[in-house]
């Protein structure tokens, strides 16, 4: 492989990402938002590594540092479902079931779906960073409140589910939000 090559592969790929990290940043947005944490700065999406990020000043307790961490993955969930869930509903309503059948329009909006739905299951996952902050909040306060120990384990499946993710457990995420969604459409219009 050439440079060029690995760049414009590299490009690609940010571009493919683009809403899935767009939605996992503003799910820690809003999540800061409802919380009350203030935000110092944000970037929903930029071509560097990483691609997005919240700045947000420390939480006073581990409860908000946690509901900040896992907001994404309960909204880039909900959204990947709901992209799957137009695609399956938009290819479910093509009556004979062939492509010729299909519009141009119907086409263009099935794949616009399953590239959302995929890109936001994707970037569901907290990161590494994320899985840092709570465990050393864990360490900080779990004599103070040993109810912090209950994160504990969220902590593990964070860093777990990221070491998985290079072996694109990530990926499979997504396609069974897909199949998820695929099931429940095809069961609502039997």
């Amino acid at each position: 492989m050439t440079a060029l090559t690995i760049v414009g592969f590299g490009f690609v790929l940010a571009l493919f990402s683009l809403p899935g990290v767009v939605v996992h940043e503003f799910a820690h947005k809003k999540a800061c938002d409802w919380i009350g944490v203030p935000v110092v700065d944000v970037v929903y999406f930029r071509f560097e590594n990483p691609p997005g990020y919240v700045r947000h000043v420390e939480p006073d307790r581990y409860r908000a540092s946690f509901v900040i961490s896992v907001a994404p993955f309960l909204v880039n969930t909900v959204v990947a479902l709901a992209a799957f869930a137009g695609l399956a509903w938009l290819v479910h309503s093509i009556e004979t079931g062939s492509l010729e059948a299909a519009s141009r329009k119907g086409v263009v909006a099935a794949a616009v779906l399953c590239w959302v739905g995929t890109s936001v299951g994707v970037h569901a996952f907290p990161s590494t960073g994320d899985a840092n902050t709570l465990w050393t909040r864990a360490r900080a306060e779990w004599l103070r409140s040993p109810v912090v120990i209950l994160g504990l384990p969220f902590v593990v499946l964070i860093y777990v589910a990221n070491l998985l993710s290079r072996l694109y457990l990530d990926t499979l995420y997504a396609i069974g939000l897909l199949l998820l969604a695929w099931y429940a459409v095809g069961e609502v219009a039997i």
